[in-house]
């Protein structure tokens, strides 16, 4: 899908020729394009000398690979446009162009029999970096071609599954088809690098996988990423080094660069995704999912994934790779249930990505090669179909495509469904722009073009409600780019949301903008500067869908967060301490000096808010990184709404080092209540962090009641900087 803006002045001179066209008189050669308006824009004084009207026309050139088979499976040939009828939301579209690309009907067998080609390749220096080549629109450059991308995620990928993968590659290039034509890409944990565009010289690719470094990359993966590390700032906007611990995000904006560059090419493209499995971390990273597989689907893209550990037989105690664990899980089985349910979820990512997008994963496989191989048998002879489509509204909904085949054919088709239509930002009204929020709201393609993070927190308010509190944070960079591109002053981002429950009701709404003045800090300091916003609302126990959209108001970019969120019901819980959420900070903000917050959140009431004290207020750390030169606060609340009166608890703070323990808090005892009828029971604590080095930790807190003999644990992973 491409869009073409044409640009048409007119003038005295050129309804000249317009006339002498229609008397017959067909001039010598076609007419120059006529100058570029002037810079007065329309409806302003036109310089002397005639009047200038500028008239701008928009529209999509959708593009189509449609697969059109008999009864036995095997390609139609020989069809023409008039064959076929396409509908876009049941209005008829024009077919522009039709190209059929004939490619051969490969069995297994043959392909296993292929001869390789003997090739002497020395490896250089790592080669410059290239770029995919787009086509011209409706132009088929690659005729009769099989487009396949190599994609390497060095940074999810250990030594031993590099060698592997690149081994495999190297493999399938030597016996390549002649009809086969590959590039290559890496992903090391910064940017997309496309090592080559696409070629069927067997000798520059066979370069290419050579100079490829083993090891490079690697440590970039979640279990090892140190935000204390240097942040080359080059990876989709999310270059403020807090941010860098969303490595599956990150990992997952990569795929969908890639998918963006392939989609410069019109013709159907598969693309092989090496990788050590993708984990996702929960529902934090549906949004850019959904967002990457529908940029996959825009660009034509099949993912073909493949786990590059081959056939995993892991020990139920875990391999020499890494400590064995300790604790009641061995003697249990929880040790042994979480190896293979971390291998699980990892290939489950994998398995979704090539399920959505068309494609099928490589999972638990030591031939490696099979996976490229699966993606090569699947591109039978296909047609590429194009047109323009006759709606030319930019509002980014989605279009249901269909496609028939006319005649006594009894074909089977396969093609793209639909698609998202493009938007536009510029030229939109206040109403354009409250409607394009609420139309981002409803649609079911995530938008991943502003960095937004969220953290809820649930606390009892009785025995029926909850109170949750909601912190949004954005990355100051996106005010620096407010500023250095459009010279703004100030910028204003604007949150719209809503809560779901399991019916699909809505519950809550969420609509508030931060207006934030940037004209006194520079580029630099504003790069340090998170947006934060504040809201809060109160909720039942139960299961609930959290969506929620920021708008950046100056550059039109849109960021979503979604997830599903449960708050438990604390009355039913018997057997251990019924406690609330725990939220972890590094800053109490005085309400009067909120730089970055919601007008409206001044004058809202706080009493309800348990993370407001004397004035103050806790500001919860949504990504969890810490600075070793601040202290970290830690806020929680027990219950004892069962007991006839109230009890002393014992609580303190631990950290963790992988199985070792790095520090500990001294035990506090809390025995006075701040609600009677609740017996809730407020637990702070000052944590200082400057003797822990700079790493990951395993942060828990642990709740004791010994007159009740209960007990209550919390854990989550921490990040502590310089």
């Amino acid at each position: 899908m491409r869009k073409s803006s044409v640009k048409i002045a007119l003038c005295f001179a050129s309804l000249l020729l317009i006339f002498i066209s229609a008397s017959g008189q067909q001039p010598a050669a076609p007419p120059k394009p006529p100058p570029p308006p002037p810079q007065n824009a329309p409806g302003t004084n036109a310089p002397a000398g005639g009047a200038v009207a500028t008239f701008t026309t928009g529209t999509q050139l959708v593009v189509e690979e449609v697969t059109v088979m008999d009864k036995s499976g095997k390609p139609i040939e020989g069809l023409t446009k008039k064959d076929f009828t396409v509908t876009e939301d049941g209005v008829a579209q024009d077919v522009a162009f039709l190209e059929y690309e004939n490619l051969p009907d490969d069995s297994g067998p043959q392909l296993q029999t292929r001869p390789e080609t003997p090739l002497v390749v020395e490896p250089l220096e790592k080669l410059t970096r290239t770029e995919i080549a787009p086509e011209p629109p409706g132009d088929i450059q690659l005729h009769n071609r099989r487009l396949l991308c190599l994609y390497f995620d060095m940074s999810s990928m250990g030594q031993a599954d590099q060698l592997r993968a690149l081994s495999a590659a190297e493999k399938f290039v030597r016996t390549m088809a002649p009809e086969d034509i590959m590039a290559i890409m890496q992903y090391e944990g910064a940017a997309v690098e496309v090592l080559t565009d696409f070629t069927d010289s067997k000798e520059k690719l066979l370069t290419i996988i050579e100079t490829i470094i083993v090891g490079e990359g690697q440590g970039f993966g979640e279990t090892s990423n140190d935000a204390a590390s240097a942040d080359t700032g080059a990876a989709f906007g999310q270059d403020d080094s807090e941010f860098n611990i969303f490595t599956t995000d990150r990992q997952l904006s990569a795929i969908q660069t890639a998918c963006k560059m392939l989609g410069g090419r019109n013709e159907k493209k598969a693309l092989n995704y090496f990788a050590s499995g993708l984990q996702l971390n929960g529902v934090d990273n549906q949004a850019q999912l959904h967002a990457t597989e529908n940029a996959c689907l825009r660009a034509g893209v099949q993912i073909w994934p493949v786990d590059s550990r081959g056939l995993v037989a892991t020990p139920p105690m875990g391999d020499l790779s890494q400590r064995g664990p300790s604790g009641n899980g061995i003697i249990t089985g929880q040790s042994a249930m979480a190896f293979s349910t971390r291998l699980a979820q990892s290939q489950d990512t994998l398995f979704t990505l090539a399920a959505d997008t068309g494609g099928k994963a490589l999972l638990d496989n030591n031939d490696l090669e099979r996976g490229i191989l699966n993606a090569e048998r699947s591109m039978s002879s296909y047609y590429i179909l194009g047109y323009y489509s006759k709606n030319t509204n930019l509002d980014g909904k989605f279009r249901k495509i269909k496609i028939t085949v006319g005649g006594d054919l009894n074909a089977k088709l396969d093609y793209r469904q639909g698609y998202y239509g493009n938007k536009t930002y510029n030229k939109f009204t206040t109403a354009d722009k409250e409607r394009q929020l609420e139309d981002a709201l409803m649609a079911g393609d995530p938008i991943t073009e502003l960095t937004i993070a969220v953290e809820m927190d649930f606390f009892e308010l009785n025995r029926a409600e909850y109170f949750v509190p909601m912190m949004v944070k954005i990355p100051g960079r996106e005010l620096a780019i407010a500023k250095q591109r459009f010279g703004a002053e100030h910028t204003v981002i604007d949150f719209i949301g809503e809560v779901k429950d399991d019916f699909g009701s809505t519950v809550q709404n969420i609509r508030d903008k931060v207006d934030s003045k940037i004209s006194d800090f520079t580029a630099q300091e504003l790069a340090k500067r998170p947006i934060e916003y504040a809201t809060g609302f109160t909720l039942l126990p139960g299961k609930y869908t959290v969506k929620i959209l920021a708008r950046d108001a100056e550059t039109g970019r849109i960021g979503t967060f979604q997830q599903t969120y449960v708050i438990p019901n604390l009355m039913k819980e018997t057997k251990r301490i019924p406690i609330s959420s725990v939220v972890l900070s590094s800053e109490r903000q005085n309400l009067k000096d909120a730089l970055f917050n919601a007008l409206k959140d001044k004058d809202r009431a706080e009493t309800a808010n348990p993370l407001v004290t004397d004035g103050q207020k806790l500001i919860p750390s949504v990504t969890r990184v810490f600075s070793k030169t601040k202290d970290m606060y830690v806020y929680l609340q027990a219950y004892e709404q069962t007991a006839e009166t109230v009890r002393p608890v014992v609580a303190f703070v631990t950290f963790f080092k992988g199985q070792t323990k790095a520090y500990e808090t001294m035990p506090i005892q809390v025995a006075t209540t701040t609600d009677p009828k609740l017996k809730t029971l407020p637990l702070r604590f000052t944590v200082p962090l400057g003797s822990l080095e700079p790493g990951q930790y395993d942060c828990q807190i642990t709740v004791l009641d010994p007159e009740g003999q209960k007990t209550a644990f919390w854990q989550d992973k921490v990040m502590i900087i310089q």
